[in-house]
């Protein structure tokens, strides 16, 4: 065999690609949520913009790459293969973490997964190098780990977590307080002055402060330092001053300028600030590798020490990575889920929630309630009805004949988001901290939501409950990362054969991963909600209408007929399986409920008397779904509990019901389908003969109790599930009577 350690680098500079590639895809977020959610600038632009930000900035994160050396431990206590094994365990980890939460959607921070997993794969490697020295005992870990920096970039991190969301609440009311939300009827100076303040914020923090982590920040050094307020206020007054040109003379939307810029200076403040998360350990591997190799001595005995010295990046391998980050924003798909996730929270309007309440969100709302009465209490009046006018949000009129889609925030809003964020993130960025983009921009997100009244009573709960979610999972990042780092380093110590057994792991969760998730994206392309802007003619329910009840009697058709089989042959798994799925319908049909109010408000003036229509087709398709759920739980229930098989009689019954009910529910799903309702008749037909065969078995129930039957519980489950079958039937022919009557008089109407 070769040297391994060869084969390890390899396999690191693989893993960098694919960190790359995942982390990109969760952080994302971070930059995009507020241009995609603000609508300022069409979609490609906004990627363009983002993409030469991301590029410019990974040149400027060289000084970033001494967190990754010895930001978490002390390396001259480490030996070289000590070091490399905290590096393989570190990437392995970091991978899987990363691409866990892309799949759910979940916003995470790269910083702490990075920053944790070298604390626990440190702390792991350090304990067995303790453990194998007799002269040392458990108080000299503190040797071995840089405690004290480890503390201060943990404390930083929690910091900007509280900073960040009030900062971003502040300035977002004073900004709302200046502008309201009619920024267009404010005075063109008023527009100029902001833009010169945002722009100069950005361009110093993001470009000048940036230069601090570059090779060549020292060309430049002494026209910077000891000249910052004059760098500021030149700034200030070159920028509000071609504000004012650009606003007045050619009819330049400030606010967009602002937004464009500023995802450009977020996206290079990403770049530069967590590169070193995805390629800091692979770089300081190989760094690692070539001090070791020059040195002649056996891996476990040459000390690495040479980490602590500052060691220069190589531009090449930062291009590369910028570039891998590049393409990587434009082809991922798992970003685009993260991206709706902060989008979802931080809107202004209502909509479906994605976040269901929880206990303490519910608290934490009544608290902020209470306290709002109690400050209309102190406040003036006068002082309050005046803040009330600057947040009262502007009438939409829209064309009937046009389709629109409300942003999901204004661009004051946008703007307050991206010169908060890259303001905090930059300064963190000079003082080489490895502070959490994810956690700045998100926390920024949420306060300027909040300052803003887009958490109303309607959606308050709901929203709180999604911030708690992902604040916990950020928790549960740190938590999960530092432990699965230091198994996953104790697995390899123990033989490097473990190496490629993890790696073959972290391939195949990931395809089950991405598997799973383009299966989800299907699933959601078929969920049609009704929370749209654009208008609904009659038409337009009919057709959807068929469309939602053709799939739903598809679904219970399988549904009912899997319940029966898996009832027959006893299987607990599969009934919990297909109870899953009678759930999962049920959820569907709550969300097409909830969007009832969006629905309606979304028709045309021609199209109101559809609303009735369409509500009680919501109202079948319930009765529907609760009986399959009905009759899926009560047998997964029997099964669960150990209750006796039913009689071969009563599995007789029931399986010549589902055959019947079967073909039925496919005529009807076709009817629905292809839109022909002349099989109508012959439907009704059927469905009569097949509730006399469910009376007839209850009849035969009646038979065998008086005869051979000795299972009461058995009788339960069987008269439960005829009696909720015959519902089943009467609720699907009602709906397709229902629809047959809608449609004959629109057909009316159109003649």
């Amino acid at each position: 065999m070769g040297d391994p350690y060869i084969l390890m680098l390899v396999a690191l500079a693989v893993l960098a690609i694919v960190d790359l590639v995942v982390g990109v895809s969760n952080d994302a977020v971070n930059f995009l949520n507020s241009a995609i959610g603000s609508k300022a600038i069409p979609v490609k632009k906004i990627m363009i913009i983002a993409s030469l930000g991301v590029f410019f900035g990974a040149v400027t994160s060289s000084g970033m790459m001494e967190v990754a050396r010895k930001g978490i431990f002390n390396p001259e206590m480490f030996m070289f293969q000590d070091i490399m094994i905290i590096f393989m365990a570190v990437m392995i980890t970091d991978i899987l973490l990363l691409d866990i939460f892309n799949s759910l959607g979940m916003p995470t921070s790269t910083t702490v997964s990075i920053v944790f997993e070298l604390l626990g794969a440190a702390v792991c490697i350090s304990l067995i190098k303790i453990a194998a020295n007799d002269a040392h005992s458990i108080s000299d870990i503190w040797s071995y780990i840089n405690h004290e920096k480890a503390v201060e970039i943990i404390n930083g991190i929690l910091l900007s977590v509280v900073v960040a969301f009030s900062v971003g609440a502040m300035v977002q009311f004073v900004s709302r307080l200046i502008y309201s939300f009619n920024f267009e009827k404010r005075p063109i100076y008023v527009n100029a002055l902001f833009g010169g303040f945002a722009i100069t914020a950005i361009t110093y923090f993001i470009i000048i402060k940036g230069l601090k982590g570059t090779d060549f920040y020292g060309d430049v050094k002494h026209l910077i330092e000891g000249n910052t307020y004059v760098i500021l206020a030149v700034s200030f007054i070159v920028w509000s001053t071609i504000s004012q040109i650009l606003i007045q003379f050619l009819k330049v939307n400030v606010l967009k300028l602002i937004i464009g810029v500023g995802t450009f200076s977020l996206a290079m403040a990403f770049s530069g600030n967590d590169l070193v998360n995805f390629v800091g350990v692979p770089i300081a591997a190989w760094n690692s590798y070539e001090a070791w190799a020059a040195s002649g001595i056996a891996a476990d005995s040459y000390s690495m020490g040479i980490l602590a010295n500052k060691v220069p990046s190589n531009i090449w391998l930062l291009l590369i990575a910028g570039a891998v980050m590049v393409v990587t924003l434009w082809t991922s798909s798992k970003a685009q889920n993260v991206i709706k996730t902060g989008i979802d929270l931080s809107r202004q309007g209502d909509g479906h929630e994605r976040f269901q309440p929880n206990a303490l969100s519910r608290i934490v709302v009544r608290t902020a309630m209470a306290l709002n009465t109690v400050f209309s209490y102190v406040i003036p009046k006068p002082t309050l009805a005046y803040i009330d006018s600057k947040f009262q949000k502007p009438v939409i009129k829209l064309p009937k004949d046009k389709k629109y889609e409300l942003p999901a925030f204004d661009l004051i809003r946008a703007s307050v988001n991206l010169i908060v964020a890259g303001i905090l993130i930059s300064v963190a960025t000079s003082m080489k901290l490895p502070l959490s983009t994810t956690y700045v921009t998100f926390m920024v997100a949420m306060g300027t939501s909040l300052a803003d009244r887009a958490w109303g009573r309607e959606s308050a709960v709901y929203r709180v409950a999604g911030v708690m979610n992902v604040i916990g999972g950020w928790f549960l990042t740190a938590i999960v990362a530092f432990f699965a780092a230091a198994i996953v380093a104790y697995l390899i110590s123990w033989d490097m054969v473990m190496i490629p057994i993890l790696l073959a792991v972290v391939a195949l969760l990931m395809l089950r991963n991405t598997l799973t998730l383009r299966k989800e994206s299907k699933e959601v392309k078929k969920q049609q909600y009704l929370e749209r802007a654009e208008l609904i003619t009659i038409n337009g329910v009919i057709e959807e209408s068929a469309d939602h009840i053709a799939e739903v009697i598809s679904r219970v058709n399988k549904l009912y007929t899997n319940v029966v089989d898996d009832l027959a042959r006893h299987d607990l798994n599969k009934l919990r399986k297909t109870d899953k799925h009678v759930e999962k319908l049920n959820i569907e049909i709550d969300n097409l409920k909830d969007g009832v109010f969006y629905f309606i408000k979304s028709l045309d003036d021609t199209s109101v008397q559809a609303s009735r229509f369409y509500i009680m087709v919501l109202g079948y398709l319930q009765d529907v779904a609760q009986s399959i759920s009905y009759i899926s739980r009560a047998s997964f229930k029997h099964v669960n509990n150990n209750h006796k098989n039913l009689k071969k009689g009563q599995i007789k019954d029931l399986k010549q019901i589902d055959i019947k009910l079967a073909t039925l529910l496919t005529k009807e799903a076709a009817i629905f389908g292809k839109r022909n309702l002349g099989d109508i008749s012959s439907l009704l037909k059927e469905k009569n003969e097949l509730l006399d065969n469910v009376s007839e078995s209850i009849e035969n129930q009646v038979a065998r109790i008086r005869t051979d039957e000795t299972s009461p519980k058995n009788t339960t489950l069987y008269f439960s599930i005829l009696l909720e079958t015959k519902d089943l039937i009467t609720a699907l022919i009602q709906l397709l009577q229902t629809y047959e009557e809608f449609y004959l008089s629109y057909q009316q109407i159109k003649k």
